[in-house]
């Protein structure tokens, strides 16, 4: 897909559904009247410094809002079903400096509110909703969210955070094509590293090149990008970005775009060359691609990720005593013991939409603490079903981190008679794969909404690139 469709397709998504949303939150509050309140974020400048802050709108606001302008705040009304948006007034002094943001007019034509006002106008919009409704609740996020000097005879700060979460888990067209639009942004960005991966030195280089495909197109990034060359990529959320690539065998790329606040999360991981380094890269490459297709496979309403998540450790526990990594026990010995976890330490997904990690408070994987956090399993049997209309990661990988192995699994009697150090020692070159896809539960299985190339027409990629005189935005 090219760039210009890209950037056509964007113009012609529909206004965003805030009062569809603003309603199905209602439902899950399940009362007849009752006042929602959300504050969007203000704009903040870095402490002891003029210069602002990287501004990011509230997600929960823009769930039921669609604004993505600072220092706004609106109201939902259950009883009269009217929402309301509350802007900031233009300030003429400041326009020249900054730009001015929606008039009244301007947000009544963007948004889908029934009302706009100022947002002076909303204290004494609370006083006129308190005395004509005197026993409703007072909905809000956050106890300090409550409006400084309005005191409310019955304040809720609990029930909304997860009524919004239960509708946010399942997605809308609206949501949906949002969520389509950052993954073809980010497929663009992927393949702009690969076809010139041959010809960068460092991972700085591949991080610069993903942000400015992105940019180029109006997206923004979901998360920082996870460029890990070599060793690097056994780090699951590095950050550096900083080390040159001679000498390293594979990139862990997870790098993935922002569309109109909605996210994609995307890994791909491949050689710098176009062809594989070592045997040992290649096959730690196929088992975690095993472990992808075989789950992506297993997607379905109804289906529960932990038993995806085991069915992903045994294929790991396999493929590693296949190559002899793992030995001196069965496959059923292994991951009773929960060895195969100082390879494959985290989840194999979790929900995507308005966050990467969208609306933890009701997870389909549930992280345990209990001990050490290494140690524990990271999926737990009572975790709900999968449901159509929820976009999910499946995001398998295998990871040679020398400190944790060394930490947690060499120097333990339980796992160490599990792992053949003298084989492992010719892993660590290899860092760590990782491979992830964007899935749309659906009545009948799954779509993939990711079409980043990956496996062998990333290679072809990359071995094309090396040998032509392309450059990203020619």
């Amino acid at each position: 897909m090219n760039i210009r469709s890209i950037e056509l397709r964007a113009e012609g998504i529909n206004k965003y559904p805030a009062k569809q949303h603003a309603r199905a939150v209602a439902r899950k509050l399940a009362q007849p009247d009752g006042l929602i309140y959300l504050l969007g974020q203000y704009a903040f400048t870095i402490e002891d410094s003029d210069q602002a802050k990287t501004w990011r709108q509230r997600r929960y606001f823009y769930y039921c809002s669609g604004v993505d302008v600072p220092n706004c705040c609106l109201t939902y009304d259950i009883s009269t079903d009217v929402l309301s948006l509350y802007i900031p007034e233009i300030k003429p002094e400041r326009v020249l400096w900054e730009g001015r943001g929606p008039t009244i007019e301007e947000a009544e034509n963007r948004y889908d509110v029934d009302s706009v006002y100022l947002n002076g106008q909303l204290f004494d919009h609370l006083d006129q909703w308190k005395k004509g409704s005197p026993t409703s609740i007072f909905y809000i996020l956050h106890k300090n969210h409550r409006p400084v000097g309005k005191p409310f005879s019955k304040v809720d700060c609990e029930k909304l955070k997860r009524a919004i979460d239960l509708c946010r888990v399942i997605k809308d067209t609206h949501e949906i094509e949002c969520m389509r639009r950052a993954n073809e942004i980010s497929a663009v960005a992927h393949t702009a590293v690969l076809r010139n991966i041959g010809r960068f030195k460092s991972e700085a280089q591949i991080q610069g090149i993903f942000e400015d495909a992105c940019i180029s197109i109006g997206a923004k990034q979901s998360y920082p990008v996870i460029a890990a060359s070599g060793e690097n990529a056994g780090t699951l959320h590095y950050a550096k970005n900083n080390e040159p690539l001679q000498g390293r065998q594979l990139v862990c790329l997870d790098a993935g775009a922002e569309f109109q606040c909605y996210t994609s999360d995307v890994t791909r991981t491949f050689p710098i060359s176009g062809s594989w380094p070592s045997a040992e890269a290649k096959n730690i490459y196929c088992i975690v691609q095993m472990m992808q297709e075989h789950c992506i496979e297993g997607l379905g309403p109804g289906v529960k990720m932990y038993d995806l998540h085991v069915l992903a450790h045994k294929i790991a526990i396999a493929g590693l005593m296949a190559l002899g990594i793992l030995h001196n026990g069965t496959e059923a010995e292994i991951f009773e013991a929960g060895t195969s976890r100082g390879f494959y330490p985290h989840g194999l997904g979790h929900h995507l939409g308005l966050e990467t990690h969208d609306v933890l408070d009701v997870p389909i994987m549930r992280y345990s603490m209990e001990d050490d956090p290494a140690l524990s399993a990271p999926c737990k049997v009572d975790q709900p079903p999968l449901e159509e209309g929820m976009v999910i990661t499946i995001e398998p990988g295998i990871y040679f981190s020398r400190y944790e192995l060394n930490r947690a699994y060499l120097s333990s009697p339980v796992h160490s008679k599990y792992i053949n150090r003298e084989v492992l020692e010719d892993y660590w070159g290899v860092g760590g794969v990782r491979i992830e896809d964007d899935l749309l539960i659906t009545a009948n299985g799954y779509e993939n909404l990711t079409k980043t190339p990956k496996g062998e027409a990333a290679l072809d990629i990359i071995r094309k690139g090396s040998h032509s005189r392309y450059r990203w935005g020619e």
